[in-house]
């Protein structure tokens, strides 16, 4: 929520309550027609013997899931915080995730069992009831893209975004394996549609799993270390003789927090000291978009 333009006579709770409305509305409505189309892919799928059309309404059952992810975590964001509860219900999320990839892989591998099964043993498929429903999860996938467009600026949105475009070109994919279908007669198509679907859910799976044990494992967030830190402090701030004991961790998802010991060259008097911190922290939010950070002068 950093890049909000507080307008005049209107203080920054008021923004921030207003951007979460807006952002929640349109995360209801893709949730909304992304789950019901899923389960029409799933019906349809069956009952079209298609396998392919299945395989899709898993990979858009992972995009789904992104849609609440991020959902959820504007719902977290609002939560306050208490005595025993210090940091809310962010890991929340991230507990959620680590679930979800663990069915994703259990999704996976039926997938590419009754694949490969369908390739030693071929079964119709009905191709124009295929291609009809396709282009219908086709469709929805270009309306949700259309929603979510314009709030790409915010890191959480931008990820809900980029997940249902990949899952645009997935249902792309399954439009065009269905004309195949429908005018070659060439099943095939069908199971191999299906592996290269379940693939790009083991790779997204995979990415999910790793992603949430490391933040439960609390290892610093991807692409940023603490050497990157110390160096960037020591290049920055000439004052700094020392820094040791520093700790990078992930909260949850776009969420960092930093500890770290100073020694400083020379003394300082306290006014010196307490602007060189404000202008450290600074740093290091600018930098690495890390906004809670703890520094202790020894």
């Amino acid at each position: 929520m950093k890049h909000i333009h507080k307008p005049k006579n209107t203080s920054i709770t008021d923004e921030l309550f207003e951007y979460r409305y807006i952002e929640k509305k349109k995360l209801k409505i893709c949730i909304l027609i992304t789950g019901l189309v899923m389960l029409i892919e799933v019906i349809g799928g069956f009952l079209t013997n298609s396998l392919a059309l299945i395989s899709d309404a898993g990979h858009m059952f992972t995009h789904f899931f992104a849609l609440i992810i991020s959902y959820g975590a504007i719902l977290c964001a609002g939560i306050k915080v208490c005595h025993h509860r210090t940091f809310g219900f962010y890991r929340a999320e991230i507990l959620a995730a680590l679930f979800n990839s663990l069915f994703l892989f259990g999704v996976t591998l039926w997938i590419l069992i009754e694949g490969v099964r369908r390739l030693i043993h071929p079964e119709a498929v009905l191709g124009q009831e295929m291609l009809l429903i396709a282009i219908l999860g086709l469709i929805v996938n270009l309306i949700t893209i259309k929603i979510l467009h314009g709030s790409t600026g915010d890191l959480n949105i931008r990820s809900a975004f980029f997940h249902m475009l990949g899952d645009t070109l997935s249902s792309v994919a399954i439009v065009i394996g269905a004309v195949i279908i429908y005018f070659t007669g060439f099943s095939y198509i069908d199971p191999l549609l299906s592996i290269g679907i379940a693939i790009l859910i083991l790779i997204w799976g995979w990415s999910l799993f790793r992603d949430s044990i490391n933040i439960l494992l609390e290892a610093a967030p991807k692409g940023i270390n603490s050497d990157d830190v110390t160096k960037a402090l020591l290049d920055g701030f000439p004052e700094i003789e020392e820094i040791t004991d520093i700790h990078l961790w992930t909260i949850t998802s776009n969420m960092y927090s930093l500890t770290l010991h100073l020694k400083f060259k020379s003394e300082l008097t306290p006014f010196e000291t307490k602007t060189l911190i404000i202008k450290i922290k600074q740093a290091v939010d600018e930098k690495f978009d890390i906004e809670h950070a703890t520094i202790e002068i020894i």
